[in-house]
């Protein structure tokens, strides 16, 4: 076997007879290595410190520290543990060989030695070690470009659901936006004329009623439609129109309102904004999911907001954070009760609480509660994680509580967990700072 060996190749001796350390040296240094030597264990163990060779040739019967136990300290050492000891001695017994390679040599050359095999067995090691180094090199050079990948993936995953969240919010503003619009003009026109309308009739029943007053006997074709026609009743009947009529055109007017407010995905930058304005437009978004239906009552929403200055943030994002919490609470509330009877429902009815309240001077919580299953442990580790759900196929992407964690952690530099027992319900604890003290990228 021809091997080509560079000069940096070093070889230690190790051997306390002077004759043995000048015959092997003369034979490795001819073959073009270069080679050091140590007389004791405890010179070699000294000599490694400051430079490690490629190889060592380790005397076993040497005094004090013998080359059983001088391997020994060279295996325990993190530093030399990985060269290559090649065992020499005269002794030939299977005990000392096996002793030898229980303490980590690779290999035994037996005195007296015979060059060529000395050469042949130190060569074929080398270049064992060599390989070995070699392939820990790409081991080491494999686990950085796998790690390098797996970053690599989850930044384009993060990209994938940056993407998804902005694409989501932004179809969904313009069309809440679109909406809210075109439904507004028409209904400022409505809403600002019943005002009108309602003088209008007020003015037409006073005149009637002086005609009444001049003209107590009526024509008897007055008389004939009177007793057809319920004056007294359509009287009455109309002003509980009218008032109807503008209670529902305010109605609408409102909800027109918290959708232009849900609708701010677009905004720029960060605005002070009043949270209780967001939770409220985002359940009057969500208020027809919470309206009572053939098989359970109503779901009930309980308020107990504290006093909140406004918060810098972005708005929209802040609502979707809202409506991702609320819809995931109506969703759990809604297959609890499928499980449910009607009777039991009526004894423990569905319930959301929502409570704000400063944290110190500087933050502030939003907590939104209901008094559903609850939630399992294994379940909570991985509520934020991209892509899980635990919704049929169709009804979840699994993105919602996700980007929510995005949204309130990354853009706004705050926190959100999540606080539940099975049996006892299920909370979400949003923490965001009332001013953005490092800016954030929307």
């Amino acid at each position: 076997m021809i091997l080509t060996i560079e000069q940096t190749t070093t070889v230690l001796i190790v051997d306390d007879n002077p004759a043995n350390l000048s015959v092997l040296s003369d034979t490795l240094d001819q073959a073009g290595l270069e080679v050091w030597v140590a007389k004791s264990g405890k010179v070699a163990l000294e000599r490694v410190k400051y430079a490690l060779p490629n190889l060592i040739l380790l005397d076993i019967m040497m005094p004090k520290i013998d080359g059983f136990e001088t391997c020994r300290l060279l295996k325990a050492d993190p530093k030399t543990q990985d060269i290559p000891v090649i065992f020499m001695t005269a002794l030939s017994d299977t005990s000392n060989k096996i002793e030898g390679f229980q303490v980590g040599a690779v290999d035994y050359i037996t005195k007296p030695f015979q060059q060529e095999e000395v050469l042949s067995r130190v060569k074929l090691h080398l270049k064992l070690y060599d390989l070995a180094t070699k392939l820990e090199h790409k081991n080491v050079l494999l686990e950085q470009k796998i790690t390098e990948v797996s970053q690599a993936y989850e930044y384009l995953k993060k990209i994938q659901i940056q993407l998804i969240q902005s694409e989501k919010l932004s179809s969904l503003g313009q069309m809440v936006a679109g909406i809210a619009h075109e439904v507004n003009n028409p209904v400022n026109f409505i809403y600002g004329n019943l005002v009108h309308a309602n003088e209008y009739t007020q003015e037409v029943l006073h005149l009637l009623h002086l005609y009444q007053e001049e003209y107590p006997n009526p024509t008897p074709r007055i008389q004939a439609e009177l007793e057809v026609t319920n004056l007294e009743f359509l009287e009455s009947d109309l002003l509980k129109l009218l008032n109807s009529m503008n209670f529902g055109a305010r109605r609408i007017r409102e909800i027109v309102k918290s959708m232009r407010v849900f609708s701010r995905t677009d905004d720029a930058s960060r605005t002070e904004t009043d949270i209780h304005e967001c939770l409220d437009g985002t359940l009057t978004i969500l208020n027809y999911r919470l309206k009572p239906k053939p098989e359970h009552p109503e779901i009930e929403i309980v308020k107990n907001y504290g006093l909140l200055p406004p918060v810098e943030c972005y708005a929209g994002q802040i609502n979707q954070v809202f409506m991702n919490i609320l819809s995931n609470a109506i969703d759990a509330l809604d297959d609890y009760n499928q499980q449910r009877s009607f009777e039991e429902i009526k004894q423990q009815p569905s319930r959301i609480e929502i409570c704000t309240n400063m944290i110190g001077d500087d933050w502030v919580a939003i907590h939104i509660a209901d008094n559903g299953p609850g939630i399992c442990q294994e379940v909570q580790a991985k509520l934020f994680e991209p892509f899980f759900t635990t919704k049929p196929a169709g009804k979840g992407t699994g993105l919602g509580l996700s980007i929510s964690h995005q949204i309130v952690v990354e853009k706004h530099g705050g926190n959100i967990n999540c606080q539940s027992t099975p049996g006892n319900g299920t909370a979400f604890i949003v923490k965001i700072p009332i001013q953005q003290r490092v800016s954030q990228v929307a």
